[in-house]
């Protein structure tokens, strides 16, 4: 699961990793939740081939047959062991792959049980220092009066070794290499993307325990970021 991110490195940092012709400018943003609008790169087609494309997506994915999204659930996150048999996935699976910018992801570790359960989060960024690549889907969803609006998910593998420690989950990262077959649409097929979807290394990312305020949605700013101590993990 990936409930909470944060996209924080300059614009021109992230259009130089994920290489779309596109000049947006946004700030740093310590506290992205779901529902609020997020960057992704997408996949167009220039000169004949396939290039990557700077777009804004709402964070919460809608599939095309979905009535009236009042009624339906929030996907911000999907499985990617369940991406190619769920018909709420297949088709932008095939069609609508993207990536999702990030410099660091939070996860909460669940302590007790019952009445006593305490949830301390944790933040987890590449070992590196470098921005990260999430896979996800989007979706152009069109209501019932004719509007419009671009949709997006996360895509979620099983914890490595390392982050296992604090969550069973965690966003399907991609290393920079494979980039280009994930959004290829076109010539890669989604069983073939699908196999990029794995645990990162072990050693790929690190993290540290963080104070609760990440727990605010409406919370923004480098302090949420401060380890706790200085111990960091992975």
């Amino acid at each position: 699961m990936c409930g909470r991110y944060a996209l924080t490195s300059a614009p021109e940092a992230i259009r130089k990793l994920f290489g779309y012709p596109e000049t947006p400018n946004f700030p740093p943003r310590y506290n992205i939740a779901p529902t609020q609008p997020i960057a992704i790169v997408a996949s167009a087609r220039q000169d004949g081939r396939p290039a990557p494309r700077f777009m804004l997506a709402r964070w919460g994915f809608l599939p095309g047959f979905v009535k009236d999204p009042r009624d339906f659930p929030l996907i911000f996150n999907a499985r990617s062991e369940t991406v190619l048999e769920k018909a709420s996935f297949r088709a932008a699976m095939k069609r609508r792959r993207c990536l999702v910018p990030a410099d660091a992801y939070y996860e909460w570790l669940k302590l007790g049980a019952g009445r006593k359960i305490v949830r301390k989060p944790y933040l987890f960024r590449r070992a590196d220092g470098a921005p990260m690549g999430m896979a996800g889907l989007w979706e152009t969803y069109a209501g019932a009066d004719g509007s419009e609006i671009d949709t997006a998910c996360i895509l979620t593998t099983a914890a490595n070794a390392a982050t296992i420690a604090v969550h069973e989950r965690m966003p399907a990262v991609l290393e920079p290499k494979d980039f280009a077959a994930w959004l290829d649409c076109d010539d890669v097929s989604d069983e073939r993307a699908a196999a990029l979807l794995r645990p990162a290394a072990d050693s790929a990312l690190e993290f540290f325990e963080i104070a609760p305020a990440i727990n605010k949605a409406t919370e923004d700013g480098p302090h949420l970021q401060e380890p706790l101590s200085r111990t960091l993990f992975g």
